[in-house]
């Protein structure tokens, strides 16, 4: 398996392209990927995570254009996007139905929900930029276990992966998880942004 250099970012693009899924570094962990418009990428990235069927990845986007395109972002959450994104919040709101249908949340929900944020770091956008697509991005762990913390776990836990961006990660706190999906704001996950901070930001 190759280990990319943050200049090589066009053949990790190109493998994304090609449905490959690939590690990449976060700014609080270091993250498995692939294309959010390929169900054999997805159904990839579930396997290889061992992840339960009815349990659905995060989405990073580059933009609140593309957040729009998948997902439907009301005036609460239009918001908090302008506030707070890029930044340490992720926002689950209602998918659109036309948007990758192949997720329905295993049909335990009404309205399939997404995580969705705006990517924080420029290698992260520069990668988004050059696929024209958001992706889904999971912590690399198996699902219920401990997510690694070197390139060399990785490599051992993950020997199928398509390819690895090298890079640093902070293993910072994770963003705070705010629920959009009805006119009551809940917090699903604290994090480095308050209650109080968001609920300022809709009261205005």
């Amino acid at each position: 398996m190759k280990v990319y250099k943050q200049n090589e970012i066009d053949e990790l693009a190109n493998i994304l392209k090609k449905n490959g899924v690939i590690s990449i570094p976060t700014d609080t962990v270091y993250g498995l990927c692939v294309r959010i418009n390929s169900k054999q990428a997805y159904d990839k990235l579930v396997k290889i995570k061992n992840r339960p069927a009815n349990k659905s990845f995060p989405v990073m986007c580059l933009d609140e254009e593309q957040i729009k395109s998948i997902a439907i972002v009301d005036q609460n959450a239009e918001k908090l996007i302008h506030a707070f994104m890029p930044g340490p919040i992720t926002l689950v709101l209602n998918k659109k139905p036309e948007a990758f249908s192949y997720i329905n949340n295993a049909g335990e929900k009404i309205s399939d929900e997404l995580a969705v944020r705006i990517a924080p770091l420029s290698i992260l956008k520069e990668l988004l930029q050059k696929i024209e697509s958001p992706i889904f991005l999971t912590s690399a762990n198996i699902s219920g276990c401990s997510v690694c913390n070197t390139l060399v776990d990785i490599e051992n836990l993950f020997p199928n992966l398509d390819g690895i961006l090298e890079g640093e990660v902070s293993f910072g706190k994770a963003s705070t998880i705010v629920d959009c999906t009805s006119k009551k704001i809940t917090i699903q996950r604290p994090g480095p942004i308050s209650l109080e901070e968001i609920m300022e930001v809709l009261n205005k």
